[in-house]
């Protein structure tokens, strides 16, 4: 299962204003686990930010000034997004800009969705947690996710990696798993820990007779303490 959490910086909130994208960024996930493969890309908008959009993300106009248009990408992006299911918080937003590029190209482009699946994170946050703050970073800090690096600007790059770790972690992955602990002066931060492909497979060790008779007699302990209410002796028998 090939996931990609993605997440866009833009000149301004409105795609009907002229608005275009300055960044992409997306984060793999195999089987909800993170890879090593990201995919990031600054664009020349042709346009300048609007301030409020420019408080936002710190994307000056002058840093874009050398960076491709969309035109120059569209296929190597494609190509790393085709066939995956797309995590995208408030998913109407980024896929209303993306195929706004799209279309602007005038190539037969299709609509994202006919490259990909995408769900929306913001709407499932909406379904668990009803009358709730469910932005990304309420929703960090509802399941423990650090993101004190977005606290001065945001990125696409940045807010893909916290989204990939939000979800993960809503969604009912151990997300604490895959975290290693960075030690800061600050005290401990989590940090996704990448796991390569070609990882060896994981070794299965069977138990040995005398740890089955010691889980049996562990289960019958349960049982007897909970009043007959041990799940798992229910489930063996």
């Amino acid at each position: 299962m090939r996931q990609i959490a993605l997440d866009t910086e833009t000149t301004g909130r409105e795609v009907a204003k002229g608005h275009r994208i300055i960044e992409i960024g997306c984060v793999e996930l195999l089987n909800r686990r993170p890879t090593d493969k990201h995919y990031r890309q600054y664009l020349q908008p042709d346009r300048e930010s609007d301030p409020e959009a420019l408080e936002v993300h710190g994307i000056t106009d002058e840093f874009l000034q050398d960076k491709p248009r969309f035109a120059e990408v569209v296929k190597e992006f494609i190509a790393f997004i085709e066939g995956a299911e797309l995590i995208i918080h408030n998913a109407d937003f980024d896929v209303g800009f993306i195929d706004n590029e799209l279309k602007l190209l005038k190539q037969g482009w299709k609509p994202l969705s006919e490259y990909c699946k995408i769900t929306d994170s913001l709407a499932l946050a909406r379904e668990r947690h009803p009358g709730q703050k469910n932005n990304l970073d309420a929703l960090c800090k509802r399941y423990g996710v650090d993101n004190s690096n977005r606290q001065l600007h945001h990125g696409a790059l940045l807010d893909a990696e916290l989204l990939a770790e939000m979800y993960l972690a809503m969604t009912g992955g151990q997300v604490s798993l895959l975290a290693q602990d960075d030690k800061t002066e600050s005290g401990v931060k989590n940090t996704i820990k990448r796991l390569s492909k070609e990882r060896p497979t994981l070794t299965t060790i069977a138990p040995t007779e005398e740890e089955l008779q010691a889980h049996a007699g562990r289960l019958v302990a349960i049982d007897k303490a909970s009043g007959g209410k041990c799940l798992w002796r229910n489930l063996e028998q």
